[in-house]
């Protein structure tokens, strides 16, 4: 397999958001944590959807993010929790998308008062829609913005390995489906 593909998605479209922060943390593990180059950082304060009147079912046109997610052989999506879930620019985003998502990998940090793990767990339920094979190992941080410093966000060590473990599971699952999606596609029978 060539060097794996990973995108880190920020979901929070908030100004004054942890999103962006954690997902930038996220991404400079990935290379420590994997040996594999840089992610793509996907910020989706940064993009712009087409209108959902254009929306059909499977996605719809190609967007400004469609070329990235299919080139991505992996997603670690950074989310927070809002009303116990995840927020409705992610999942416009997931939405406006479909066959890129499909039998590739992804882990879950989601952060909150509380660690944000339903939008975890209701994140979970929508990507099984669409084929994607989460991993067992999330991450759920709690209150991040009390490790923030002049560097950005800093957690306790406990954290970082608990993000090493998921990206460990996560390297797993991107090598194992990027052979099945070359060798064996899955034909839907």
């Amino acid at each position: 397999m060539s060097e794996p593909v990973y995108a880190v998605i920020a979901a929070s479209l908030r100004g004054e958001r942890m999103g962006r922060t954690v997902a930038d943390w996220a991404a400079a593990r990935i290379p420590a944590a994997l040996g594999a180059p840089p992610p793509d950082l996907i910020d989706l304060a940064e993009t712009t959807l087409p209108d959902d009147e254009h929306l059909q079912p499977g996605g719809g046109r190609p967007t400004a993010l469609t070329d990235r997610l299919t080139r991505a052989d992996a997603y670690v999506f950074i989310t927070p929790e809002y009303n116990h879930s995840y927020p409705a620019g992610l999942k416009r985003a997931i939405d406006w998308h479909y066959r890129e998502w499909m039998f590739k990998p992804a882990t879950i940090i989601s952060y909150g008062v509380q660690g944000g793990l339903l939008a975890t767990e209701h994140l979970r339920g929508v990507l099984a829609e669409l084929h994607v094979v989460t991993t067992r190992r999330v991450l759920g941080l709690t209150t991040p913005w009390y490790d923030l410093g002049p560097a950005g966000y800093t957690p306790p060590e406990s954290v970082t390995k608990g993000l090493d473990l998921a990206l460990d599971e996560l390297a797993w699952w991107t090598e194992t489906l990027h052979t099945a999606r070359r060798e064996r596609p899955y034909a839907g029978r």
